[in-house]
């Protein structure tokens, strides 16, 4: 999604990332990494419960892509990393 932030952005889009790190890490991965868009913390793994993101043993993640149309409606849920014009075009459509 870094890489295509620009895209993500002319289409409308906010990409975000949520995971269990606590905010403190996540300016310091987001600082290092380059990203110009928000983390978000999920320390209760609530989120990942939410939508279905938890791993067998409860605690890890499964990497999940989700994008939600401003409707509010998911148009998108992938396992693993995407590419971002599949997230883009399921947006579209």
């Amino acid at each position: 999604m870094r890489d295509e932030l620009t895209r993500f952005h002319q289409a409308g889009v906010q990409p975000l990332g949520v995971n269990p790190a606590s905010v403190e890490a996540h300016v310091r991965y987001a600082t290092k990494m380059g990203f110009g868009f928000p983390l978000l913390s999920d320390a209760d793994r609530d989120v990942a419960r939410s939508y279905g993101a938890l791993k067998p043993d409860g605690r890890g993640i499964q990497r999940t892509v989700y994008a939600i149309g401003r409707d509010g409606r998911i148009a998108f849920a992938v396992r693993g990393a995407p590419a971002p014009a599949s997230v883009l075009a399921a947006l579209e459509s």
